[in-house]
This record gives C-alpha cells, structure tokens and sequence, in this order.
C-alpha cells in the first residue's frame, strides 16, 4: 500500500496549490507596482555631496571606487582629514566599502544621531497620523539604542524600511569572520528583538559570537549581523523568487571583498537568506571557506556542486521546522529549487538537535549552534552530523589547518 505521505500525486498536488496561491496574489497586486517620483534619499543625497567634494584642495575620489584604490585614499589622509570627512559625509563614509572599519564606526554614529533627530521631529509632526508618529517613536529609540556606547555599526541606511550590519569582536584582527545573513522580514525595525532575541540578527550574531568564544577561546573571531540587503517582506511574490536574493547577492559580494586583511569567511545563511547566499557562491571571493544553511527553501541550484564555490556548504534542517512543507522546486522563477539537506543535493548535512522550529537555530544550548560555532572556528571533525553517521565530515582530515589556536 502507497503511503499517502510519499505520494507523488500529493507533491505535484502541493508544487500546483503554491503556483495558484502565487498566481492569484499577482493577478490581484500586480506583477509590478507603479512608482511615483521621489527626492534623493539621505545616503543618495550623502553621496552626491560626497562626489562635489574636495579635501586639501583635491576633488574626492568616486564613492564607488574599487575597495582597494578608497582604502589607498583613506591611508593617505591625517586623522583630521578623515574624521572630517566622517562628519562632512557620514553616511556616505558609513557605508563605503573600502574606508577604514573604524572609520565607518564613527560615522556611522553620526549619522544615526542627525536620523534620531529627523524622526523626533516626526514625532510631532502634525502632518503625520498618529500612526505615522507612533512609526517615527519607533524608530528614533531604534536609532537611540544602534548608538549605545561600545556598538559597530558597519553599515546604516535609513530610507524606507533601512538597512543595518554590526560587528561583534575586532574585525581588524579576527583571524576567521562569521556573516550572519538573515531572512524575511529583516529590517531596522526587527534587527533586534527583547521577545524571540535569538530569531532576530543581533541575536544570532551575539549567541554564535559567544558560542565560537566558548568552542575556541584562543581563537580570534569577529561576527557580522548583516541585514544590509532589502528583505521580502512576509511570504508574498517577493520571497518566492530570487529578485530580492539578486539584490543582495551583490551587496553581499562587495562587503566580502572589502572586509580587512586575509582571514577566511563564513557564512551563516537562514531562510531566504540562503536564497540569497545560493544566488551569490558563484561570485563571492575564494576567502569564503563555508557556507552554512539552516531552514532554507532552497538555494537556486540543483546540487551543491551547481552553486559553483569552493567552499563547503553545510545544510540543517529541525525536524519541527514549516520550511520543509514548501515545494522544493523552481518553474518559471517561481520557488527556489531543490532541499539542501535532501541526499541528492551534496551538503555536508549537520545536526539541528534542540533548535525547535523555523526560528530557533541559534538559540544557546542547541547542537546547531554548537555546529555553527565549530564551524566558525575551524573545528570542522568536531561537528555532529544528521542522522546516525558521520558523512558530513567526510574528507575533512587537515581541513582544520585555517585555524589559529
């Protein structure tokens, strides 16, 4: 007797009823949304003030300039010169690949500064409804808290719903560097949350700091909560195809190869934010050693082989995690393709022991995180593999020679 849940009737019944449920949302809003005119953003409006500028007589070099020839500008200049440009341009500097991390750090506090006080004037704005003024509140106590003493700030952009990436530990001198690279709905608002802390990218970021801490103390490590990239709102058309991926693919790639010094990457990739990862291993820089995906719908690649990286690519998945009731396929670039965790796939498939559901990969005292974090630190042969054997540590032996202890 077939089982009902094997049956490849119901998996051809699932991938049609996800396909109708897409269709009808774009018949009823639109494959895509009429734009009206808008003014320059405040990091536009930062760049372009940025581009007419000048220091000791000499015009600025393009804010887009490759990484290399800005960090060559930068080394150039005194203290004073670059502080002052911090304060002249800070979110321009902020957010410019290639400038000194701590540099960015500066202004990037500035400039949180001068949009806490845009929003506290929103506040009483009585053009606003009370709703819009409530939002302002909102995120001007964001803004407040992104300035506490002793924060990174990597990168800040206020427009719409904003974009944000912090570091925990000294980038500067971190021998490996884990990216966390979060999913739906990620934004200024949700980049840290007191109820669910460890769902949110301040929380991954901070639990996977303390957990590469505790598995290799003598290790010098640096995180990165990174929600610079545009993130599908809820479960809608954007989260079912790879434009928003696309996106921040290309975001993803330039911090990379910006980051200082040789020390190898990490990646850590949850829920779209595997998507987004899968559309980018083909471009992203050889200095990326691993890429780690938890609940993810999908890569965009049949195989792992087909993301075209060098790195490994690690894959879990709870056994109480929804995602794996989504269709694992792609048609017309509708969904994400096959499961990582699936055997066909070639991930080198971990242990979510404890991590209870979509959200909870991070959460201290589960065997994801402990595997995150050995992985993290280079300490591949001490990871737990899914199931029963250890075929996620195949072929590791000497794989640990990246790692300082």
């Amino acid at each position: 007797m077939t089982s009902f849940d094997t049956s490849p009737h119901l998996s051809v019944w699932r991938a049609l009823l996800a396909l109708a449920v897409v269709f009808v949302m774009l018949a009823t809003t639109g494959w895509t949304a009429v734009r009206s005119h808008r003014a320059a953003t405040p990091l536009q409006a930062s760049l372009a003030a940025w581009e007419h500028g000048r220091i000791a007589g000499h015009k600025l070099p393009a804010a887009d300039s490759p990484p290399a020839r800005l960090a060559q500008f930068f080394a150039s200049l005194s203290a004073h010169q670059r502080s002052r440009l911090a304060h002249r341009y800070p979110l321009a500097v902020g957010n410019m690949d290639g400038a000194p991390v701590g540099l960015r750090y500066q202004a990037n506090r500035l400039a949180l500064g001068l949009q806490r006080e845009v929003e506290r004037d929103r506040m009483h704005d009585d053009r606003l409804s009370p709703v819009g003024q409530q939002d302002a509140g909102r995120r001007m106590h964001r803004f407040e808290a992104l300035m506490r003493e002793g924060r990174q700030i990597l990168a800040f952009d206020p427009d719409g719903s904003g974009r944000v990436a912090e570091v925990f530990g000294d980038l500067g001198r971190a021998q490996r560097i884990s990216v966390v690279v979060p999913g739906v709905d990620t934004d200024l608002l949700t980049f840290q949350r007191t109820f669910r802390k460890y769902s949110a990218p301040v929380g991954m970021a901070t639990s996977l700091y303390a957990a590469e801490r505790e598995a290799s103390p003598r290790t010098r490590t640096a995180v990165i909560a990174w929600a610079d990239y545009t993130a599908p709102s809820g479960i809608g058309v954007d989260a079912a195809t790879a434009m928003r991926a696309e996106e921040g693919a290309v975001r993803l790639n330039a911090l990379v190869r910006a980051l200082p010094g040789r020390a190898p990457v990490q990646l850590y990739c949850h829920s779209y934010g595997s998507v987004l990862c899968g559309v980018a291993a083909h471009i992203l820089p050889s200095r990326v050693s691993d890429m780690a995906v938890a609940g993810s719908p999908g890569m965009r690649a049949g195989t792992a082989a087909g993301l075209g990286t060098t790195a490994r690519v690690w894959a879990m998945r709870d056994a109480d995690d929804w995602i794996q009731d989504v269709p694992y396929l792609e048609v017309g670039g509708l969904g994400h393709g096959s499961d990582p965790v699936s055997p066909g796939f070639g991930a080198r498939v971990l242990s979510a022991r404890g991590a209870k559901g979509h959200a909870g990969y991070f959460t201290p005292g589960t065997e994801s995180l402990r595997n995150f974090a050995a992985i993290g630190v280079g300490a591949y042969r001490a990871v737990d593999c899914a199931g029963q054997g250890d075929a996620c540590r195949a072929g590791l032996s000497g794989a640990e020679s990246g790692r300082r202890a």
